[in-house]
């Protein structure tokens, strides 16, 4: 049986919601101060770039377009972000803490057992860039035209999360839940098998896999890839 998993347990993961979240931590740089304003027109500004970034590309794409497909006026705009380099940042630093968010709040039962833990981390990935699914595709697709301190954090992130996997399969090693002495090798291979699922999920939505299913045939893979035979109560 999979892991089940509501996402709405640990966080608002709306466009609306992660604009909020946005704003919070940029608070000192934004210049509306009306909150129900300012998510509001910040969430248009963000769906409207991560729509124009998926048909020409984040770097093709004009403050001028974003103004005018966005209906946001470009003094509006600069209300928010002061470059089009700062609001690839905010997004790129919500898709981050998103992740980082999620994570960190695996049930204490869960944490207790590598084994558990480790389907929890993959299905709350799963089921995380299939709810913020443009968001991930756009942190993707632009990553190699990101500036210095753009690609530093993405290089950051994902070396913060293959820590992860890694701390928790080698507590599985440890305990004799798992079969593997590189551990930081299965962790390393764990990361794109994740990215298959919103880089190419159209393969994978022809093949008839939702999400939750590409979750518990990831999982299942693991545990014939890394998992003890035998082990106590299965």
């Amino acid at each position: 049986m999979g892991t089940q998993i509501a996402l709405k347990d640990y966080g608002d993961f709306s466009m609306e919601g992660l604009c909020a979240a946005i704003l919070v931590k940029h608070q000192d740089a934004v210049r509306v101060r009306n909150p129900r304003i300012a998510v509001a027109k910040l969430a248009k500004i963000v769906d409207t770039i991560l729509t124009l970034s998926n048909r020409q590309g984040f770097h093709a794409t004009s403050l001028r377009e974003i103004s005018t497909a966005s209906g946001v006026s470009m003094g509006g705009l600069y209300a928010y972000f002061d470059s089009k380099d700062t609001l690839l940042m905010m997004i790129l630093g919500q898709v981050s803490s998103s992740v980082h968010e999620v994570f960190a709040a695996a049930p204490v039962e869960v944490r207790l057992d590598p084994a558990s833990h480790l389907k929890w981390l993959v299905t709350a990935h799963v089921m995380l860039t299939e709810t913020m699914l443009p968001w991930f595709a756009f942190a993707f697709m632009e990553a190699k035209s990101f500036p210095k301190e753009g690609r530093r954090a993405a290089v950051a992130s994902e070396e913060a999360i293959e820590h992860m996997f890694t701390q928790v399969l080698e507590a599985g090693a440890k305990e004799g839940r798992f079969v593997t002495d590189d551990p930081r090798f299965v962790a390393a291979l764990i990361k794109p098998m994740l990215q298959d699922w919103y880089v190419k999920r159209a393969k994978w939505r022809r093949r008839g896999l939702s999400a939750s299913d590409y979750a518990q045939k990831l999982c299942a893979f693991l545990d014939a890839a890394v998992g003890k035979p035998g082990r106590p109560g299965d």
